[in-house]
Order: C-alpha cells, then sequence, then structure tokens
C-alpha cells in the first residue's frame, strides 16, 4: 500500500489466477489446461512467422484472423472481435457494454474475474443464486438490469445450460446485453453463437487456450452484431491499438483451420472425463454433471482440502476453492491424459480406503 496509489487501487481486489507450481514431474490438474499439445499445423505457421517481420509491428486489427473464425462460425469478419486471451476480451465487454444504471446479473457460483471486473470499472452488480444442484435457471434473470453474462458451461461447475433456455432468456431480455461465455463450450456444450443473427442483444465470447490447446498463446473472441463489436472496438483502440503478435495471429488462424485436429482433441478428453467420472463414483464421489474438460466433485466422508492436501503430496495438483462456502468441500479437477487421471483416481483410491 502506498499514499501513490489511486483510490481506485485502494478498492480492488485483483483476480488469483490458478497456481502454476514450478515443480517437476507434476501431474498438473488445476487450471483447466488442454492435455494435449497444439495442431502440428500451429507450430509450422510460429516458425514460419519467426522471421525478420518480427521488426514490423502486426496488424492492429488482425483482418485475417477474423476471417478465420467468421468462416469457422457462417458469419461475416465485421461480428468478430478478437484479444489477448478471453480475459481482455471480457474485460473490454464489461467497460463497453456493461456499464449502465442498472446492476449486472451473474451467477453467485462462477467465474470469479467478473466481480474483479466491476471492481475495475466501478460497474455494479448483482449475483444470482444457482439453484440447490448447482445449476443456472435462466428464469431467475428476469428482473431489471444493465446487462447479464455467464459461462456456459459454468465454471467452476461445469453444469450445461441447454441453448432452449438461453434462447427463452433472450426473448424476455431484450433491452440489454446477454454475454454467454463459452470458455469451455467445445467439450459437450451447444454453442450460441448460432443465435447471434436472430438476437441483436446477444454476445459469445470464446477462447483458443482449452479445446485448441493454445493457453500460452493468450488468443481469445467474441462474435455478435456489428454493433456491438464496434463498442469493443473502441475500447480496444484507446487501450491498446495491437493487442496480438504476430505469432498469436499466425497460431491461432492455423488453429482455426485445423477442424480434424480440434475435434480429436476434445473427443479424447470427452471420453478420459467420462472414466474418470465413473471411477470416482464408484468411490463414492459425488460428481455434478459438466460439459466442460473439467469436473466438479465432493466426497460425503473426507475433506476436499485435506483431499486436496495428500493429492499435493504425490504431486497431483487440483483445484480447492474455500470460498464460497456452499462450495468449499468440491475438488475441480481438471481432464488430463489417461495416464495422468489413472494415476488420480489410483490416488485417490488409496486415500478413501485407508
Amino acid at each position: 500500500m502506498s499514499q501513490y496509489w489511486s483510490k481506485l487501487v485502494h478498492s480492488l481486489t485483483p483476480y488469483v489466477p490458478g497456481e502454476q507450481p514450478k515443480i517437476n514431474n507434476l501431474i498438473k490438474l488445476n487450471t483447466n489446461e488442454n492435455p494435449y499439445g497444439p495442431s502440428p499445423k500451429v507450430i509450422a505457421a510460429l516458425q514460419k512467422e519467426a522471421a525478420d517481420t518480427l521488426r514490423l509491428y502486426p496488424d492492429p486489427n488482425s483482418d485475417a484472423l477474423k476471417q478465420a473464425v467468421a468462416k469457422y462460425h457462417g458469419l461475416n469478419s465485421n461480428q468478430v472481435f478478437v484479444g489477448n486471451g478471453s480475459d481482455e476480451v471480457l474485460a473490454h465487454v464489461f467497460n463497453a457494454l456493461l456499464k449502465h444504471d442498472k446492476p449486472v446479473l451473474f451467477p453467485d457460483i462462477t467465474y470469479s474475474f467478473y466481480p474483479v471486473y466491476c471492481g475495475l470499472y466501478e460497474i455494479e452488480f448483482e449475483t444470482v443464486p444457482l439453484n440447490d444442484t448447482f445449476e443456472i435457471k435462466v428464469d431467475d434473470y428476469s428482473k431489471a438490469n444493465g446487462g447479464i453474462i455467464f459461462p456456459n458451461p459454468n465454471a467452476p461447475t461445469g453444469r450445461l445450460v441447454a441453448l432452449a433456455d438461453i434462447e427463452r432468456l433472450l426473448k424476455h431480455n431484450t433491452d440489454s446485453v446477454v454475454v454467454i461465455d463459452e470458455a469451455y463450450v467445445d467439450f459437450g456444450g451447444e454453442s450460441a453463437v448460432r443465435l447471434v443473427n436472430q438476437y441483436p442483444q446477444l454476445l459469445v465470447t470464446h477462447t483458443l487456450s482449452k479445446g485448441r490447446s493454445l493457453a500460452g498463446l493468450r488468443v481469445g473472441y467474441a462474435v455478435g452484431h456489428p454493433d456491438l463489436i464496434d463498442a469493443l472496438h473502441r475500447v480496444k483502440d484507446s487501450f491498446n491499438s495491437y493487442p496480438l503478435d504476430r505469432f498469436a495471429q499466425a497460431g491461432a488462424i492455423a488453429a482455426m483451420e485445423d477442424q480434424a485436429y480440434f475435434e480429436n482433441c476434445c473427443q479424447r478428453v470427452i471420453e478420459t472425463r467420462r472414466v474418470v467420472v465413473e471411477a470416482m463414483q464408484r468411490l463414492g464421489f459425488e460428481v455434478l454433471p459438466s460439459g466442460a474438460n473439467f469436473i466438479f466433485a465432493r466426497h460425503p466422508n473426507h475433506d476436499a482440502a485435506h483431499l486436496s492436501g495428500l493429492l499435493r503430496e504425490q504431486k497431483i495438483i487440483v483445484r480447492h476453492f474455500k470460498k464460497p462456502a456452499r462450495i468449499n468441500q468440491f475438488l475441480r479437477i481438471t481432464i488430463g491424459t489417461d495416464l495422468e487421471c489413472q494415476a488420480l483416481t489410483s490416488a485417490l483410491e488409496s486415500m478413501i480406503k485407508s
């Protein structure tokens, strides 16, 4: 704390990202990274980009990448906004589209960056409780608001909202923006992107960190009506005209174009998730239904913090949320490779039996 801080800095409670420990031979199942590397076409594109042209600025508008995203989704490039990871995209969304006189609505248990953005941009918000089975019920959002945002599937629970429910929400919420954060939709959800041409208030955000294995490259995007995209560009160009470097743009384009590799990786994660869920249920865990590349689980007879600590002793890292109290007995476990997940379930079996 310093006398030189602005009033805003004193009031901020920053987001705390998942731990990135420097431990050899670690089984890292705490930050929802894809266990499989990016497409070989991505590596080739990055190698090609390592050239004399790095002395030149990248395309500030990322036009080629926007075209690749638009082609993938069957949209026009003026319906696409790209940024330095979906977190930056979401930051601009809060500032450009969710800062109004009425509060933003989002779930009480959800991505913990949302209230941080509200603090940073001084946006009023109201949380809407998940139901008893940790589901988002869209009818609970039928109240005056300055915008609605939630992930689908939700994080950290992994639970999905049906596309029909999202459309019902859009039909009843026409006066403010509805943002569907689809960071994990590639692992079993149905994307709301198909609705953007019908509902001008809908914005859908995506990341290439999860399904396309590019967490280290930092690329995210939003799709929606051109008027919403224009607002995001106005904020971006007042903040950073060059958010995506040459490597990020080249690698992201290659990833978007290699559909077969993308689908194969996602399917492998989905199949491993099924095996892990069945194994943990046999051990007595309650596992919430998941459409993400992670599961959310608790055991009725074993403290989650204690289990997390015992796993760490065996160099297996999972995510334990101490707050809110409603979820402090859950572990969020990223789906890794088959071998990593076998090590996890074997370790848990030993702990529970002993």
